[in-house]
């Protein structure tokens, strides 16, 4: 019988530590889900209305796998308003998701034996796309200390002969830093020297809390710089499953639609015709939900201090890093939905510079997400005095980190 290939590169893509505790979290039905960043708000009605026009219109066809012309007219628009890019419909290519229109840029830009540098922590799909195109995955640093905001020199230090390509992500997942202008300007400024792509994942830019956000493709002055938009977060859109990329390279907009068809054929035509109505019309659903996601934010953060956990209170996305003091924080995380019925996402998938740590998503329906963080600062108490009762009754010595 034929097996599958142990040398495909598809066999290097390591597993993701959210998905995984995602699924297991799915068959308790007393589970309370702050594990995956999934909006608890709805789309707006104006944009479901959209969705549902286009169907009962007979607009269900297959499009440009790069994308509905109206939509690309649309999103480069707003790049330029919003976001200060040099950008024209000619420039944008609609994608399955933010996350495919990366993995695409990585099977463009980089062969096997390339290397692409990621911020650790770092969302894990990025390692995951690098793999699946043969490239090697090098981190460069960012420390809860310093808010998880970079320090371009250490990102510099990390480049090497094989480096094609840099991540940059702001507001952050999974950490919610939000990256000054400086900062941003300085990585733009190392790529430019050394001749690397940047890979700028904006797919929060409509959430943060009190601080700009700043497109990185603003400081880019030859074209090196490629932004990727999800209608995923901002519009509570994850499952329509479409977002965008402002790809300024004409050679590299026409292989991502190659790949596009090959994968895709070509994004949802009625969720393309609910991002044309996401994109221009009202907006009060974002402003809204992005005033409830920064309150969320500021009761999560006064609740678990109040208990003497530690954490890093986030600028911007939806997310949350708590230091539990676990060595394991997958075995940390699988106890606390185990006993406790929480599920959040281990630090050990995001990085070794996530160890200790668990991520939250702040965008669970306030109720649940108050009432999951007391049980994980009740679990992290447990632990660390060593008072932890298993399912089975068995009890166990915690062993924690020194705090």
């Amino acid at each position: 019988m034929a097996s599958v290939s142990s040398t495909a590169p598809s066999a290097r893509i390591p597993l993701s530590g959210i998905r995984t505790l995602m699924e297991l979290a799915l068959r308790d039905p007393d589970a309370i889900h702050l594990e995956i960043g999934e909006p608890d708000a709805r789309p707006a009605p104006h944009v479901v209305a959209a969705a549902a026009e286009a169907a009962t219109r007979g607009r269900t066809g297959y499009t440009s796998s790069l994308g509905l012309d109206e939509l690309r007219a649309v999103a480069a628009d707003r790049a330029v308003r919003r976001n200060g890019l040099v950008a024209g419909p000619a420039e944008v290519v609609v994608t399955h998701g933010a996350m495919h229109g990366l993995a695409m840029a990585m099977a463009t830009l980089l062969g096997p034996g390339d290397e692409i540098l990621v911020p650790d922590p770092m969302f894990p799909n990025w390692a995951m796309a690098a793999a699946a195109a043969g490239a090697h995955v090098v981190t460069y640093p960012t420390r809860a200390s310093e808010g998880f905001v970079p320090q371009v020199d250490e990102l510099e230090a990390a480049i090497t002969p094989r480096t094609r390509a840099v991540i940059v992500c702001s507001p952050n997942n999974p950490t919610g830093a939000v990256y000054p202008a400086t900062v941003l300007e300085g990585i733009v400024d190392v790529a430019r020297r050394h001749d690397l792509w940047v890979l700028s994942d904006e797919c929060y830019e409509a959430i943060t809390f009190g601080v700009p956000h700043v497109s990185t493709a603003t400081f880019d002055t030859d074209g090196r710089v490629l932004t990727f938009f999800s209608l995923s977060k901002a519009h509570a859109m994850t499952g329509w499953r479409i977002g965008y990329a402002v790809v300024p390279d004409a050679a590299v907009v026409d292989r991502m639609g190659h790949l596009a068809e090959a994968t895709v054929a070509c994004p949802s035509t009625p969720s393309q015709y609910a991002a044309i109505a996401a994109l221009t019309g009202p907006q009060d659903h974002v402003h809204d939900a992005v005033e409830s996601y920064w309150d969320r934010r500021d009761q999560a953060v006064d609740l678990l201090r109040g208990r003497g956990l530690r954490l890093v209170e986030p600028d911007g996305a939806f997310y949350l890093m708590v230091d539990v003091g676990a060595p394991d924080t997958t075995a940390f995380a699988m106890d606390l939905l185990a006993r406790r019925h929480v599920a959040v996402a281990p630090g050990a998938t995001f990085g070794e510079r996530a160890s200790g740590m668990v991520r939250v998503s702040l965008a669970a329906p306030r109720e649940p997400l108050l009432e999951g963080l007391g049980r994980l600062a009740d679990e992290v108490v447990a632990s660390s005095s060593g008072d932890v009762t298993r399912p089975d009754g068995d009890r166990r010595r915690a062993v924690v980190q020194a705090r």
